[in-house]
């Protein structure tokens, strides 16, 4: 199972209307797909046409009380559930650090929910948080809208900072940019800086355009209402691009570990020992 996670440590960065897209993308490639709403502003609900609302909440949720497989709810597309949004997500924080091990309860908990799906994307709320720290260890990738900006550049520095501190060198970060305006010379410039100081960032770019803004009036992902669309056609774009690294990464042969140094006392001889630096 595939956990992908749309995440930005800023808002209003096109983080919803991105996670619908390429959940529906994933449908409809034939993967049976999961969408969970971990935002308590409940954009993705809204949109799929669901009730934003959890049994027992949060704290039921993260007390093992209830069953994120059970919690999930058809939508009106084939092949795509959702996990929906609740009010009370914005005390998970809470609720996570009163556990053991709070930084990976995420992932125990969405162990079940391998029995099926196949990919689960997970639109995030912002922030840096133990909610945002526990999406990190769980997914396999996290792809980051970024606004061609200078607040993007510090953003990105700190969230690579961040994943590097932790260690989580198998984790995919893959930026890519939102809400591009290519007449406007600081998008054209914070692109060029931010692509050479840091290769991985997606070639696909979402412009702007009320194209993407009318998913939230359409209440449905952009590809189901205008399959031949430009804007329908940039997501197609996204994610087979995402899946594409994806899959260099499950080809990329495991790092060798590093050969061991014969114990001084399973030598047949003793190892000689310089009296010097």
């Amino acid at each position: 199972m595939e956990i992908i996670a749309v995440y930005n440590i800023k808002g209003g960065v096109g983080k919803t209307t991105t996670a619908v897209n390429l959940a529906y993308r994933s449908a409809v490639d034939g993967w049976p797909t999961l969408i969970w709403d971990l935002d308590p502003q409940a954009a993705t609900t809204y949109i799929l046409r669901r009730d934003a609302h959890v049994d027992g909440g949060s704290k039921e949720l993260i007390g093992g009380d209830s069953d994120t497989a059970e919690l999930a709810v058809t939508t009106d597309h084939a092949n795509l559930d959702l996990l929906p949004a609740d009010l009370s997500y914005r005390r998970m924080d809470v609720h996570l650090n009163k556990r053991k091990n709070p930084a990976t309860r995420l992932l125990k908990l969405m162990r079940p929910l391998q029995e099926r799906y196949a990919s689960v994307i997970l639109d995030c709320p912002p922030g840096m948080s133990l909610v945002s720290e526990n999406v990190m260890h769980a997914a396999n990738a996290l792809v980051v809208p970024l606004l061609p900006s200078p607040l993007s550049v510090r953003m990105l520095d700190q969230l690579f900072e961040f994943v590097t501190h932790k260690g989580w060198l198998d984790l995919k970060v893959l930026p890519f940019f939102s809400m591009v305006d290519r007449r406007k010379g600081l998008h054209v410039e914070t692109i060029a800086s931010l692509r050479e100081r840091y290769p991985a960032i997606l070639a696909t770019e979402v412009p702007y355009g009320s194209a993407f803004e009318r998913l939230t009036l359409r209440r449905a992902p952009i590809e189901s209402y205008a399959p031949a669309s430009a804007a329908a056609e940039v997501y197609r774009q996204l994610w087979r691009e995402i899946d594409s690294r994806l899959q260099v990464a499950q080809m990329a042969p495991p790092v060798a570990e590093p050969e061991k140094v014969p114990d001084v006392a399973e030598t047949a001889e003793p190892v000689p020992v310089s009296p010097t630096l």
